[in-house]
């Protein structure tokens, strides 16, 4: 993934990652430290730090292909980086079985970027659905959580419709619906503006911030929508090749002067992200003899 369509350039190279050189305190819901992680022998992530603090919207950005979907799989559990340290809540991921484990994903919810809804269920099945897995509720409780959930994302009166009947912005809500069904700690959001329309879109922000600030939850949000995460995140990582290049709150992003946060944040052409993949000069490739 990471390093498709990027050039490495000089002054990038010599950039030192940014360090998280304090301990963690107790307001730290995530927290990684040395994370290596390669695909094959493509680098994602050199030597990460990175924290995830409770009760805020924290998001992760970069170009496509920089591992920001990789790094939510990575704090799940279901991938394993080479080196380093991932901890949610006090428990090192990495270390702990496959009990361990899904309870502490109990303890998450996750919205994919397709919706990932169960095509064979209603809208009221599909947020039941965790709820009959994981607990020994009575249908009574059951429905009556999959109600109030369902209204907090505006859809109760859809909960007999079937996922074909939805619209693209209404999956999204439904999914998220699903995602708090067990009233998490924390949820991971990816990509979750990607085709959505304006209003789609403004209905999902809204809902982002306001489950996140009236549940008390931690939201981690993965996406490259620069105007609409930063109208609702209180911290911003960006990360390139592998590090983390910046961060801090939108309003210190949007005044930082270096050349990948301006290229990044204002959309530019060129930059320390290069249009060309690397190739071999051009005339080497049309005279030089190879097929």
């Amino acid at each position: 993934m990471a390093g498709q369509g990027v050039e490495s350039d000089p002054e990038m190279d010599e950039a030192q990652p940014l360090r998280v050189d304090e301990a963690p305190g107790p307001d730290v819901l995530v927290e990684i430290r040395g994370l290596c992680f390669r695909r094959g022998e493509r680098v994602i992530f050199e030597d990460l730090d990175l924290d995830i603090r409770r009760g805020m919207v924290t998001a992760v950005m970069g170009p496509s292909g920089t591992g920001k979907t990789t790094l939510l799989q990575l704090i799940t559990g279901q991938l394993h980086p080479e080196a380093g340290t991932i901890r949610v809540a006090g428990e090192d991921v990495g270390r702990l079985g496959r009990d361990g484990l899904y309870r502490l994903r109990r303890r998450m919810g996750m919205l994919f970027q397709s919706g990932a809804l169960l095509t064979d269920l209603s809208v009221f099945d599909n947020v039941a659905y965790p709820l009959r897995e994981h607990t020994k509720l009575s249908d009574s409780l059951v429905r009556k959580l999959v109600l109030l959930k369902l209204e907090a994302v505006g859809l109760r009166g859809a909960r007999d419709l079937m996922p074909n009947e939805l619209s693209g912005g209404m999956a999204r809500r439904v999914a998220l619906a699903r995602a708090i069904a067990l009233d998490p700690m924390m949820i991971l959001y990816d990509e979750p503006f990607t085709g959505q329309d304006p209003i789609s879109m403004g209905m999902l922000m809204a809902l982002i911030r306001q489950l996140n600030d009236a549940s008390g939850l931690t939201s981690i949000l993965v996406s490259h929508d620069v105007r609409e995460t930063a109208r609702i995140a209180d911290h911003l990582y960006l990360i390139f090749e592998g590090r983390v290049v910046a961060q801090g709150t939108p309003d210190a992003l949007a005044n930082d002067r270096s050349p990948w946060v301006r290229q990044f944040l204002d959309g530019l052409p060129d930059g320390p992200v290069r249009f060309h993949y690397p190739a071999p000069p051009l005339a080497e490739d049309l005279f030089g003899g190879r097929g």
